[in-house]
This record gives C-alpha cells, structure tokens and sequence, in this order.
C-alpha cells in the first residue's frame, strides 16, 4: 500500500500538537485534498487540510482543550481553521451532499470517508493519508489518475460541474499542472457546460483565471479553451492573435529567465487597447493595481525596446519589463537596475539667474529628458546639459 514519508510536513509548527488534539476516541483524522496529492510528487506544500469524524463542536473542544485557536469559518459546512505554530490549518468534519446549488450545496455529516470523497471533485483530489500508519486511502482511482498525469472528474462529469460551475475553471487549472493526458469526457463536459460559468463571481473568475496563467505554461490550454468555446465566456476579447502573443510571451521570459505573471499574461490575451483592459479590469474586478499594469502593458508600443532604462524611468521597472517582453524587446537591462534619482534641483536653476516660475520647470524638463536620453550621465553632465538648456532660453 502506498504510504507517505512523514518527514515531508514533520517541520510544520505545531503540526504534531494539532493531530494529537483531534486524535481522540470520538473520531479519526486524515490528511486530504491537495496536500497528500502535492507530498506524493515531491512538490512543496502550502496548506494542509484535515479531514475528520469528529462533527464542528467537537472539533472545537478539542482544539480549546489543547490550547489551539479555534476559528469557524465554515461551521455550517463543518470547517474549522486551527491556527497552531502560526499557521492555519482547516479541519472539516467528513460530509456528503444532500442539495447543490451551483456554488452552494447542502450537506450532512458523515461517518464514511468514501462518501466524504464522493463529494470532492477529482480523483487525485480524493486522497487521504493516516497521519500515523502514513496509508493512503484511494477511493476512486486517484494514484492510478496523478502516475498518468490525468485529471478525472469522480463520477459523471456533467453532474460535478452542475454542482458547481467553477469546476470547468479548475479543471483547466489542474489540467494544465498535472495533466501529461486529456479526458475526453471532462472536455467535453467543460465545452457543453460553458455557459454555466457566466453565473459564477467575477472574482472567482479572475482568481482561477489569474491562478492558470502563473502556471510555467498555459498556452496550450488557453488555446484549447478559446476552441473549445470556454474562453469565450469570461474573456471573450482573447482571439487568435491574442492567443499566439501569449506563446510569445511565455517563451521570452523563459529565454530571459523572468518569472512567470499573470497580470502581464492577461495582458498578451488582450489587444493593445487601453480602453480594452480598462473594460477587462472592471469586468473581472480587478485591483487597483492590478488594473494600473493592464492598462499600462496596454499602452505599449514597438518603440518601447529601444530604451529599456529609459521606459524604467519613466514608467517603473516592473511595468516596463512587462512592455518590453510584450513588444519583444529585451528585459535583461533592467535586472537588478535601480533608477537614479535626477540630482537636479530647481533652486540650481534660480541660481544661474533664472526667475522662479514656468520656466524654470521647462527647463528643468528638457534637462531631465536630456539626461534620460544619454543614459543617466554624471553631475558633470548635468552641469554642461544645464549651461546649453540656459543658453538656448536666453533671449
């Protein structure tokens, strides 16, 4: 039987004081979901769940009587968040469906894991490992789905997403991570299911979206989804053209050894039209800074790769790398460049008998752009620049 090496969260602050709280005569406690997936291929882990038999109430005892915070997140649901060692941890009593409702859905509590796993989404999402004899319980043929790469809806895939119509976003997502083959019946429940998703959040919509493109590679997923006719739905603005920037796009930052972004992937899917991502952001509800970058990488324009500093002076660093890999341009210039501050001062001006006012912003301007232009030069320069902007605004 497959077991996990307990080493991999034997680290994790208050991890062993928290299993001891919940292992009680009422109730057993596994580990579950994305956290026995992502120990079972070595990845790091980021959140641990914790499936129990315990129901919330007791959950809570137990937690308060070992001195661990007890937070109910989701009690009517039957999660609770312990927070021990600093880190969170949600613990949800073992449930099965009654009603769905989309997003939502009506439960009870359980004491069968395989109903509790039933109810979950995909097979290598439906593992559970036993804290202290380390098995992995496998109710659905998930080890067999993560060895082969495949992402597998549990049951009839038509009928989980019906139960909730982000599952056609998360699908992609977790296609696009540990997918090797396709599902012909998840594709083509998540191609039918489509327009399902114009009743979801659009902040759900944006996160997922956002979570897929900061994967190392989506771009043959998001083609997928533009055939497929799922793109459509939530960014119907992504064509062809759009799709293949991408591609473009992906392959520059690895070739420059950029770290993947989403906002800047957004932006290939979009058409360099700030009116465009100004609509996108809105309609995905995006940050405020966010929707700042998508507009600003909308702004782009051929030109922008010839004076990669430059852009970084004038528009930030990180606005201007996303300009220059979206127009092709080389975004090395700018690792580890800092932009100078420009050390002149108005009263410099004043000084060389210039009257306070309008013109000495003009000429402290065409200074300023002077200097960005020759590639920030000494104070020297500054100087002699200084002496030729004086002399052609002499009368």
């Amino acid at each position: 039987m497959k077991r996990l090496d307990p080493s991999l969260w034997a680290g994790r602050p208050g991890f062993p004081k928290l299993l001891a709280a919940l292992h009680t005569a009422e109730g057993e406690t596994r580990l579950v979901g994305g956290a026995v997936r992502d120990l079972l291929l070595g990845d790091a882990v980021a959140d641990v769940d914790l499936a129990t038999r315990l129901e919330p109430q007791q959950v809570v005892e137990a937690l308060t009587a070992a001195d661990i915070r007890a937070v109910p997140t989701g009690l009517a649901h039957g999660t609770i968040t312990a927070v021990v060692g600093g880190l969170p941890y949600e613990v949800t009593t073992l449930r099965r469906d009654v009603a769905s409702f989309g997003r939502h859905a009506e439960v009870a509590f359980t004491s069968d894991w395989q109903e509790d796993a039933a109810r979950r989404d995909f097979t290598i999402n439906a593992l559970y490992a036993h804290p202290e004899t380390l098995e992995i319980a496998d109710y659905f043929g998930g080890l067999a789905d993560l060895a082969a790469g495949r992402v597998r809806f549990i049951g009839d895939a038509r009928q989980r997403i019906a139960e909730d119509h982000l599952r056609i976003l998360r699908y992609y997502r977790f296609q696009t991570r540990f997918g090797a083959a396709l599902d012909e019946e998840a594709e083509d429940a998540c191609a039918e299911l489509a327009h399902t998703l114009k009743g979801l959040s659009r902040e759900r919509i944006a996160a997922e979206l956002l979570a897929l493109l900061a994967l190392p590679d989506p771009h043959p997923t998001i083609a997928r989804m533009r055939s497929r006719g799922v793109l459509a739905v939530i960014l119907p603005e992504a064509c062809p053209p759009q799709i293949a920037a991408l591609g473009r796009l992906i392959e520059a930052e690895a070739a420059q050894g950029i770290a993947p972004d989403p906002v800047r992937r957004l932006a290939a899917l979009l058409p360099p039209m700030p009116d465009v991502a100004e609509t996108v952001a809105a309609r995905l509800r995006l940050s405020k800074v966010q929707r700042g970058r998508l507009v600003a990488a909308a702004e782009r324009r051929p030109e922008d790769a010839a004076s990669p500093r430059a852009l970084a002076y004038r528009l930030t660093p990180a606005i201007a790398t996303d300009r220059l890999l979206l127009t092709g341009g080389d975004a090395g210039a700018l690792a580890g460049w800092e932009a100078p501050v420009f050390p002149l001062k108005g009263g410099a001006i004043v000084a060389r008998g210039v009257t306070a006012g309008p013109a000495v912003a003009r000429i402290l301007q065409s200074v300023e752009a002077r200097w960005v232009a020759e590639g920030f030069p000494e104070a020297a320069w500054i100087e002699a620049i200084l002496s030729e902007e004086l002399a052609r605004a002499a009368p």
